[in-house]
């Protein structure tokens, strides 16, 4: 890592730039390439919804970034600010906010997840009253929708498909709701509609979309008003899965690479976001039977009601 960090360095001075300009677009594209990989969009997903075009994108992504970037740097150096910063819509990082921010970004990884976990459990819901609310995350393939099935019927609780409801509320499938409106607009419904469960259902499995961990608002209500469980899978298992639900995008042998990369970047991207659930199941070496087992066993799962029927032992569809 020190080595390609050095490597940018020497390209961006030989490109006329400072030590400073070839940090920050070093960093911008780390960043892009974070951010593509925990939304799991491929460069050309990317390049079809930002209207932005591949050769440009690759650029960036190679730190290559725009002179007009490394400008906007040398001013927020100026100003003794972050490149953030200069993008705040409000001042509201100047005053007590701004403090705290700047107190979390000089911690360790480690303590900061600490304080998280700290802040969390003084401010959020009760925990009796979350634990009656039990919402699954995890990428496709992961067993969300056949655990979260499996655990209602043991529970005796609602379940709720995430997804499903967002549709209903907006009377169009998800993928006209992302053609019309884009992911900002997809993203808004989606926390809309988060909201108005955790209201209207006092106990109930949830399954959400995959992609909920990355919107911060979203996933932080998440966190507080359900007990959440990160289900996660080996990337072949992840594959196989969706390939037993003949999902034509990426269910023929052509498309086997593209895929396990994509689910590959995706997992990784997305690991620090998962943990930060109250439970982790590795579903790859269990039945469903076996989910829902630790599931109910965990601290802090309420398991009212009884149930029982299901689906077949070992069955994921």
């Amino acid at each position: 890592m020190k080595a390609e960090q050095e490597e940018q360095d020497k390209q961006g001075a030989a490109g006329g730039l400072d030590a400073d300009s070839a940090q920050l677009l070093s960093v911008l594209a780390s960043n892009i390439r974070l951010f593509r990989g925990q939304r799991g969009m491929t460069r050309k997903n990317l390049a079809e919804q930002s209207g932005v075009s591949l050769p440009h994108l690759a650029r960036m992504e190679s730190s290559q970034g725009n002179v007009s970037v490394v400008v906007l740097g040398k001013v927020a150096r100026a100003l003794n600010q972050s490149v953030a910063s200069m993008f705040a819509e409000s001042d509201s990082l100047s005053g007590d906010l701004g403090l705290i921010v700047e107190f979390l970004r000089r911690q360790p990884a480690d303590e900061v997840a600490r304080i998280r976990g700290q802040l969390f459990t003084e401010f959020q819901r009760a925990e009796s009253a979350r634990g009656k609310r039990i919402a699954l995350i995890g990428l496709r393939g992961a067993g969300k929708s056949t655990v979260g099935k499996a655990l209602a019927e043991r529970l005796g609780r609602p379940f709720i498909e995430l997804n499903e409801q967002i549709e209903r509320e907006a009377g169009i499938s998800v993928q006209e709701i992302i053609t019309l409106y884009g992911q900002a607009g997809y993203r808004k419904l989606e926390k809309r509609c988060l909201e108005e469960l955790a209201i209207a259902n006092p106990e109930v499995v949830l399954a959400t979309g995959g992609g909920i961990v990355v919107e911060a608002q979203t996933y932080q209500l998440l966190l507080s008003s359900f007990y959440t469980v990160w289900l996660r899978a080996d990337p072949e298992v992840h594959f196989r899965r969706v390939m037993e639900q003949r999902d034509a995008r990426i269910a023929t042998p052509g498309h086997y690479r593209e895929a396990m990369d994509n689910i590959r970047n995706t997992l990784a991207a997305r690991e620090h976001l998962g943990q930060m659930a109250a439970l982790t199941v590795d579903t790859t070496p269990l039945t469903v039977d076996q989910v829902v087992e630790k599931i109910i066993a965990a601290p802090g799962v309420l398991a009212g009601g009884g149930g029982g029927g299901g689906l077949p032992p070992g069955s994921w569809l």
